[in-house]
């Protein structure tokens, strides 16, 4: 019987574009644990505007289960990134109501996983940044360096400098002059271009056009979502969670001899600062993980992390969701398979001819998240979805 297993993207996210196929490296990880247990598995993407709306991209993920699962009877997984982790938990909630034609949701019976990959259930303060004028120059920025950085490498470095000298400016409040960082932002995408590609540009006039998810993801509205969406009976819920070690000034100083390990070092610095904002009201986690959740996380980390803790863009503890199957230190993209790989694994690669089978660092975290963590999450993941049919 053939599995079916959909990979939902978050908020710097895409399914494939430009020919780069965001989630290459999960989809490979998946389908060779499926075949390693002698299981067929088909592995779809979801395209969905970037920063749209929740419920605007759980309908398209909803449209997709329904075109491509069959009426066999076969399981279906919904595995989401950051906020895809929020669209697959709405589109299983018992009390949804979303825009999809009658019938579309018919498959549901047949769900027997959701997980969550770093997604904000409980919201994360980076996206009430986002949700400023200034912030949703800043994203738009992100993004076009996000696709650039992964689908071919370094970005050029001019353009990361202009963004950190941007960030740079922000100050106590999160306040910038506005024709500051307009200039700031235009200097990037002039000198990135991925423009010339009508599919690129595409993708990036939908963040400028529609960030109703940006709105959703800050710890407030978040606080609404968790009143309002249950989970299913039958289904099993798990979730990864990770965190990047605080940055520190020493360690930027370490890249002072590598420049593009030093803008991308301090970007990142940047972005968990911003993510690091607590607010009592707000907290961005639950009271309590959970016993066996908080001896995992004590037991890996050495440690019970604070509130504080954060992967860069989303809170630690506001990952935590059902079963907690795989924590460790890595930061946003990395548990994608999007982290430095080794000088060795580069070479191997480029002798298979295959560009696509190298893992590209974006923002550098320091938080050392190499292929043994990624193979051991991906383990996870699969053995809870062959455990839940």
């Amino acid at each position: 019987m053939r599995h079916h297993v959909y990979l939902a993207p978050g908020m710097f996210g895409f399914g494939r574009l430009a020919s780069y196929d965001y989630f290459v490296h999960l989809r490979r990880a998946i389908e060779s644990r499926f075949a390693a247990a002698g299981i067929d598995v088909a592995v779809h993407t979801v395209e969905v505007p970037p920063t749209a709306s929740i419920r605007r991209r759980s309908a398209r993920l909803v449209d997709l289960v329904s075109r491509t699962a069959g009426t066999d009877g076969s399981p279906v997984h919904l595995l989401g990134h950051s906020t895809g982790g929020l669209d697959a938990r709405l589109v299983a909630s018992p009390t949804v109501h979303l825009p999809i034609s009658r019938g579309a949701l018919d498959w549901l019976p047949r769900l027997a996983t959701v997980t969550t990959l770093s997604t904000p259930h409980y919201g994360t303060p980076l996206a009430s940044f986002f949700a400023t004028v200034s912030g949703q120059r800043m994203l738009h920025a992100l993004s076009a360096l996000t696709f650039i950085a992964l689908s071919v490498g370094r970005p050029p470095l001019a353009a990361v400098s202009a963004l950190v000298g941007l960030v740079g400016q922000l100050d106590g409040a999160l306040g910038i002059e506005l024709g500051v960082l307009d200039r700031s932002t235009n200097a990037i995408l002039s000198v990135l271009e991925p423009a010339r590609s009508d599919e690129v540009r595409a993708y990036l006039e939908a963040i400028k056009e529609d960030q109703g998810a940006v709105i959703q993801l800050s710890p407030e509205a978040m606080d609404l979502f968790q009143a309002g969406i249950e989970d299913r009976p039958g289904v099993r819920y798990q979730s990864t969670a990770a965190m990047a070690p605080v940055p520190s000034v020493g360690g930027i100083a370490k890249q002072l001899l590598h420049p593009w390990q030093l803008v991308s070092s301090t970007l990142f610095a940047t972005l968990w600062k911003l993510t690091a904002a607590y607010d009592e009201r707000y907290p961005c986690a639950a009271p309590f993980a959970g016993e066996v959740a908080e001896a995992m996380l004590a037991r890996t980390f050495g440690r019970s992390p604070g509130a504080r803790a954060n992967d860069g863009v989303v809170p630690l503890r506001s990952q935590i969701w059902g079963e907690l199957i795989w924590c460790g230190y890595g930061d946003h993209l990395d548990v994608l398979g999007h982290f430095p790989d080794s000088r060795e694994m580069i070479h191997r690669s480029a002798e298979r001819g295959d560009p696509s089978l190298v893992h590209r660092d974006w923002m550098r975290s320091g938080s050392a998240f190499d292929r043994a963590r990624f193979d051991e999450l991906c383990d996870a993941v699969v053995r809870g979805m062959l455990a839940a049919v």
